[in-house]
């Protein structure tokens, strides 16, 4: 893949942070929220291209969509990103780990760039992130052309009676007990087994994609994340679909072991207006990272139609 200039511009910036770094001081772009948080973003590529938006998953970073960055930023997209608070490069704050916050500050960041005309991506928990922000803030400020979903969270990851498909609260205060007793281990198995499917029979195993997996989740905080399990499993999201109303690709594999595929993708599929659905058969919960070249593929033709 051959490389535009901004992508050579971004290495500059690189090798110019790590040098300011090394000098005690730092110029990562970032904004504070109107509670006084810090949100790291990254904002690559032409100023005038429309604007790709990419909101990651639980408990990673921006860096997360590091391949789809620089292929849209490739194919002369605006691409941005940040590190939703407590995750990443943010502030490791105490207060606001739920869905309102994590809209409300992906808003900020969209607001400071005055993004328009944007594209928004939401892999797992960053889709319940879309979702939020698109229907509380994107649509209602005309900024948002399309929505992509991708092995996303809503509507409700929880089982109760209203929805008997969902998952048992035993498992998510199961993933609590773990992260609490050894975030570090547990921050290991989660990517070795069922994150990218490496448990299953005959997987090509990465270790460079689990170690980068832990770099990542370890920057955060680990309050931010314990919190998160709760904002993610347990918010009714059904009627921030209802109210998106612009073209929305719904992407998850059918060998999704974190966030099962009928529970999630096949409802949203039928709660959004405007909605597409595309499954993978035997694609991992990560497939944008296993499996980057077929879905990076289907984003761009779903952007461009």
């Amino acid at each position: 893949m051959a490389l535009p200039a901004a992508v050579r511009a971004a290495s500059v910036h690189q090798t110019t942070f790590a040098s300011s770094v090394r000098n005690g001081s730092s110029n990562m772009a970032s904004i504070k929220t109107k509670d006084g948080v810090e949100i790291f973003y990254k904002d690559w590529g032409p100023k005038d291209a429309q604007p790709i938006v990419f909101h990651h998953g639980w408990p990673l970073s921006s860096d997360d969509w590091d391949a789809q960055m620089l292929f849209f930023l490739a194919n002369g997209y605006r691409v941005v990103a940040h590190d939703r608070r407590g995750h990443g490069r943010s502030a490791q704050v105490g207060t606001g780990h739920d869905m309102d916050h994590y809209a409300s500050d992906a808003s900020a960041v969209v607001e400071h760039l005055d993004l328009r005309n944007g594209v928004h991506i939401g892999h797992s928990t960053g889709g319940g992130e879309v979702a939020r922000y698109v229907a509380k803030y994107g649509e209602p400020q005309g900024r948002v052309a399309k929505v992509v979903l991708i092995a996303a969270v809503p509507p409700l990851m929880l089982k109760t009676d209203k929805n008997p498909g969902g998952t048992p609260m035993e498992v998510f205060d199961s993933l609590r007990k773990a992260l609490a007793a050894n975030r570090a281990q547990f921050f290991l198995d989660v990517p070795s087994g069922p994150f990218y499917g490496f448990n299953r029979p005959g997987a090509t195993v990465s270790q460079g994609i689990i170690q980068n997996w832990w770099r990542q989740g370890m920057m955060g905080s680990a309050f931010a994340h314990y919190e998160g399990i709760k904002a993610f499993s347990e918010t009714d999201q059904t009627d921030d679909l209802k109210a998106i109303t612009v073209p929305t690709l719904v992407m998850q594999g059918d060998d999704d072991q974190v966030v099962p595929y009928k529970d999630a993708s096949l409802l949203q599929a039928k709660l959004l207006k405007n909605g597409t659905l595309k499954i993978y058969p035997g694609f991992p919960h990560g497939l944008m990272t296993t499996h980057a070249d077929v879905i990076n593929t289907d984003l761009l033709n779903f952007i461009r139609a």
